[in-house]
C-alpha cells in the first residue's frame, strides 16, 4: 500500500543532493536529475517498489473518493510505466489476494509494452483507434466501473500549447470513457490549469453527477497539473470538444 513520505517514521533525507553538470548534459537535464534525487516521493516510490511517484497521486485521490472498490473493473489509459495499475490491483482485489472479497479487473493500455504487473492485464493499443472501445469492453468482459488517465502529451516548452495538448488528450480519454463506462461509473484524468479545460469541465458536469478538481499532495507544488474526478456517470448526451484543442 503506497504511503506518504515519512509515513514509516524514518523521515526523509535532510541533506540536499547536488548534481554536477556533465559534459553534453543540458542545464535543464541537470536540474531535473537533481530534483528527482531530492524528491521524497521519488525516494518513497523506490522503497515501496512502485514504478513512479505518480502512484501516490492516485492513492490520494482514491483515499478521498473511494473509487477503487473490490470487484471494480478498471481501465488505465496510458498505463506506462505502470504505477497506477500497481495501486489499482490490490484495491480492487484484481490479484485475488483477499479471499471472500469480490475480484476486480485492471486493464492497462499503452502505445508501448509495459513490464508485467501481477494482477493487471496489460495491452498495447492506441485508444484513439477506431474500435478501441469495443476491444476494451471485450477484454473486460463488459463495461468499466472506472476509467483512469494520467497521460500527458509530449511537452513543447510553450505553456499554452502544452495546456491545449493535454486538454485535447483528456477530452479523447473522456470520449472513450463515455463509450465504456457502466452507469454510475467514474473518470479520473490529469489536466493542466490554463483555461481551455472549461469546455471539458462543462461536458463532464452534464454527464456525471459530480465533478471535482483535485491537486494531490504528491503533485509538485510548482506544477500546473490537477486531476478532474468525475463520479456518477450518466449515459447519453453529446460530447463537444474544445475547438482549439489538438493533441499533436
Amino acid at each position: 500500500m503506497p504511503r506518504k513520505p515519512g509515513a514509516s517514521g524514518r523521515g526523509t533525507r535532510a541533506l540536499h543532493q547536488r548534481v554536477k553538470t556533465a559534459r553534453g548534459r543540458k542545464l535543464s537535464s541537470t536540474r531535473w536529475l537533481e530534483r528527482q534525487l531530492n524528491d521524497p516521493y521519488v525516494q518513497r516510490a523506490k522503497a515501496d517498489g512502485l514504478r513512479g511517484r505518480a502512484a501516490y497521486k492516485l492513492a490520494e485521490i482514491d483515499d478521498r473518493f473511494g473509487l477503487l472498490r473490490p470487484g471494480a473493473r478498471v481501465v488505465d489509459l496510458g498505463a506506462a510505466p505502470g504505477g497506477w495499475c500497481q495501486v489499482a490491483v490490490p484495491r480492487v482485489n484484481a490479484d485475488g489476494a483477499r479471499p471472500g472479497r469480490p475480484r476486480g479487473r485492471v486493464i492497462g493500455i499503452d502505445l508501448r509494452e509495459v513490464e508485467p504487473i501481477p494482477g493487471a492485464e496489460l495491452h498495447v493499443l492506441d485508444f484513439l483507434a477506431e474500435g478501441a472501445d469495443d476491444r476494451v469492453k471485450a477484454w473486460l468482459g463488459g463495461p468499466a466501473d472506472v476509467v483512469l488517465s494520467d497521460m500527458a502529451a509530449a511537452a513543447t516548452g510553450h505553456r499554452q500549447t502544452d495546456h491545449l495538448r493535454i486538454v485535447a488528450l483528456c477530452e479523447a480519454a473522456a470520449e472513450l470513457a463515455f463509450d465504456v463506462l457502466e452507469p454510475g461509473g467514474s473518470f479520473v484524468a490529469k489536466v493542466l490549469a490554463g483555461g481551455a479545460e472549461a469546455g471539458l469541465q462543462a461536458t463532464l458536469k452534464r454527464r456525471f453527477d459530480r465533478v471535482a478538481n483535485v491537486k494531490p499532495d504528491a503533485s509538485r507544488p510548482d506544477s500546473a497539473e490537477k486531476y478532474v474526478v468525475a463520479t456518477g456517470f450518466r449515459p447519453g448526451g453529446v460530447f463537444q470538444k474544445t475547438p482549439q484543442a489538438r493533441i499533436f
